[in-house]
């Protein structure tokens, strides 16, 4: 988020799957993961993916609405390379 022009989404599962093809985690667990992305300035778009109900976007809703939304960022021009580590070329 700190270099990224443009918008960030996120939409995570509730958790893994477990045994039976269920998600565990909770409303309250989901809700504080996301919260602390969203007050880092990681966030445009939130909300959930497989095994989430609405109380886990109620959760998600009560605990990110307070902090703003990411700024998409210029970075400055440079060739920037990805590979098993990140090279940027100034």
């Amino acid at each position: 988020a700190r270099i990224s022009d443009c918008y960030i989404s996120c939409y995570p599962n509730a958790g893994l799957p477990n045994a039976f093809g269920e998600y565990d985690d909770t409303p309250e667990h989901m809700a504080s993961v996301l919260g602390a992305f969203a007050k880092s300035g990681w966030l445009n778009i939130v909300g959930g993916c497989c095994g989430t109900a609405a109380e886990h976007i109620k959760a998600i809703t009560e605990e990110v609405r307070s902090y703003p939304p990411h700024v998409p960022q210029k970075p400055p021009p440079a060739m920037r390379l990805s590979g098993l580590e990140a090279m940027t070329i100034g």
